[in-house]
Order: C-alpha cells, then structure tokens, then sequence
C-alpha cells in the first residue's frame, strides 16, 4: 500500500470515528437534567391469607385472595450526574379483593406517594441499569361488599421504605423505564410492583 493511499485511508477513517464520537455525544443525555414520567403495569401481594386477617383485623380469614391489579404511577426528578438522581413519585397501587365463601366481599385499595434517591449504573449512553430506596406514606381504604350493599370498614395508613431495581432506556430527550418496586407498607401486607414508564427529560 503506498503512502498516498495509507495517509487516505488514515484520514477517512479518522473522520469517520470523529463523526461518530460526536453523532454519540450529540445522543447522549446531558447528566443535569429534569423529568417528568407516567407508567402502568400490575401489582402483587406478597402475604399469605392470615397475614391479610391480621392487616385489616377482620377475625376471619375465610377467604380466597384476588391479588393482581393494574397499577398507574406518575414521577418527576432531577438527574445531578450520570451516577444518582432524586425523584418524586405517586402511586394507585390497585385493589386487593378478599372472596368470602359466603359471597361478602372485602376490598383493599392501596395508593402511595413519596420521594426516592436513585444509583445509576451507565452501561452505554442510552441503557442505564439502576437501583432506588426511598419511603412513602400510603392508605389503604377497606370496603366491605355483601349483595348490593356496601359499607367502610377501618382504614389503614404509614409511612414505610419503598426500594425497587430496573432499567432506563435514554432516547433523548425521552426515556423509557422498566422496573420492579416492592411497598413494604406493614409485615402482613406488602406488595410488590412491575412497572413500563415513558418519560421527557427537559
């Protein structure tokens, strides 16, 4: 290969590398940034029967759990760096339908809202694994069903760790989550969430 041709090739190919580089940078999300998210997907109710009973002090646990529901959660945060990030978040975390063999019926509705700090994991600049722990106050409404009648039972409420893993995907400037998240609201009721969230960083 002559020179010519060499020194041709070595500047072609370093052009070709300078424009990817900042193709790249160009796609890459800025490490300051604002957020705002919606997502959906389904919860579950890691207690067993009797775990339930002592929950809601009902006496009885005469009853078959209906515990997968749809879940929604909206979020905002703010990204400091690549490496940790600080959100916002409300929960509707569904209902839990309790069967009694008599026909009654109790439901247990949960919502939470709360604040989380996130560890990033940048992988590339458009996949970043991460890991979150925060704390939310959450209720729980109880509601007694029997033929057409319906009546308030106790209410119950705290203020407990929320922790959760998962995945973002940066398609600047939106992004897109999957993740797992466990609501540790109380020993005999904790459920766990798996989320797809779609979101616009500003």
């Amino acid at each position: 290969m002559s020179k010519r041709t060499l020194l041709t090739v070595t500047l072609a190919s370093t052009t070709l590398l300078f424009a990817a580089g900042a193709q790249a940078q160009a796609n890459a999300p800025h490490e300051r940034y604002a957020y705002l998210g919606l997502g959906t997907g389904f919860s579950s109710l890691e207690n067993d029967r009797d775990d339930v009973d002592n929950f809601i002090e009902s006496g009885s646990s005469d009853f078959d759990l209906d515990d997968d529901d749809n879940v929604w959660k909206g979020f905002a945060g703010y990204q400091f760096n690549r490496y940790l990030a600080a959100e916002a978040f409300y929960a509707d975390l569904g209902r839990v339908r309790l069967r009694g063999t008599d026909g009654a019926n109790t439901d247990l509705e949960s919502s939470a809202y709360g604040a989380s700090l996130i560890g990033q994991f940048p992988i590339t600049s458009w996949f970043t694994p991460f890991a979150k722990v925060g704390a939310a106050s959450w209720e729980t409404d109880v509601d007694g069903n029997l033929g057409d009648a319906s009546f308030d039972l106790e209410n119950n409420d705290g203020f407990d760790p929320v922790y959760g893993l998962g995945a973002q995907f940066n398609l600047n400037p939106v992004l897109i989550r999957a993740e797992y998240e466990r609501y540790d609201f109380d020993s005999d009721y904790t459920l766990d969430t798996f989320t797809a969230s779609v979101g616009l960083r500003f």
